[in-house]
């Protein structure tokens, strides 16, 4: 008898170590899943599949740290046969576009790259396109926006009528200017228009040296206007009319890459790039076409740019 209790406790035991084992298996095999699925494509990668890499530079542009390091990582990679940067964006800070700019410089002395304007590459968004060595654009693609600019509200006015009044002691006239909170004066007029030519002149420059063009040459350039993509290429600000088949046939042809290579989305890296739960979060927002909060208050380039410190290079329609 005692035998007989022994078997079948013995047998309980090895089916409640079976079963530990088939449950962490499944929940590796789940896991697995979505890592795979958060990382895209892009896992092909670390396989050593030859490919094209897509970097989407999309809404307000701001300086990150994790897209420069996403630069890096193609330019380190040799399964990355080409580039291309697909634009759709009204612009944002002017350092975001400097130093996506410099990024795609660097990353272009190691691979060869084209950009690709979706519906609007304009100001900041133009100046990380002509990083790239060629440009395609849509023949409807709102671009150019050439310049800098800097806003903010004046509510000296509104706190008269309100009965509030802000004190400030400051070590010098010309700290914390331009201020919301009391009327621009001569002097931070001229100081900040001062900062703003030199960021205009700077990015005129780029447009130049990349582009081949003379800016002043090009009607309205200077004067911070948009053109169709139809005519930026009358104008030498883009290279080509077409689409992302149009630029990965500027890459076979141009650079030998070769033929039928699958294009690759590449995306910035963070913390929690392979948890479990940023995986999950992925897989809703591939199947769902969920957009985060934030992700959609950034696309919007009205409110976007009221959270924007320093010189933005912006554009959005008037709506006067």
């Amino acid at each position: 008898m005692t035998t007989e209790i022994d078997t079948i406790l013995e047998r309980r035991r090895l089916r409640r170590r079976l079963s530990t084992w088939r449950a962490l298996a499944i929940a590796a095999l789940v896991l697995a899943f979505f890592v795979f699925g958060a990382a895209g494509d892009q896992m092909s990668e670390m396989f050593g599949s030859n490919q094209i890499a897509r970097v989407a530079i999309e809404g307000t542009i701001v300086e990150s740290r994790p897209q420069l390091e996403m630069l890096k990582r193609i330019g380190k990679s040799d399964s990355v046969k080409g580039v291309i940067i697909y634009v759709n964006s009204p612009g944002g800070t002017t350092t975001g576009g400097e130093s996506l700019y410099e990024g795609i410089r660097e990353l272009a002395a190691k691979k060869p790259v084209v950009a690709q304007f979706g519906t609007v590459a304009a100001s900041a968004g133009y100046m990380v396109g002509i990083a790239a060595d060629h440009i395609v654009s849509r023949a409807n693609t709102v671009t150019g926006s050439v310049g800098v600019l800097i806003q903010w509200p004046e509510v000296s006015q509104m706190l008269d009528k309100i009965g509030v009044k802000m004190n400030a002691i400051k070590s010098g006239d010309l700290k914390a200017v331009p201020n919301p909170f009391e009327p621009l004066d001569p002097q931070a007029q001229q100081v900040t228009k001062s900062m703003i030519d030199e960021g205009f002149h700077w990015f005129l420059g780029l447009v130049e040296k990349r582009r081949k063009i003379k800016p002043a040459d090009v009607p309205g350039l200077t004067q911070g206007r948009v053109f169709l993509g139809e005519e930026a290429l009358q104008l030498k600000l883009v290279d080509a009319i077409g689409g992302e088949d149009k630029a990965v046939e500027w890459l076979e042809e141009a650079h030998n890459v070769e033929k039928n290579l699958k294009v690759v989305d590449w995306e910035p890296q963070t913390e929690a790039s392979f948890g479990l739960l940023s995986s999950l979060g992925a897989l809703v927002k591939g199947l769902f076409g969920q957009i985060p909060l934030g992700e959609l208050v950034m696309r919007d380039s009205h409110i976007a740019t009221l959270g924007l410190d320093g010189l933005v290079s912006v554009w959005h329609p008037s709506e006067n």
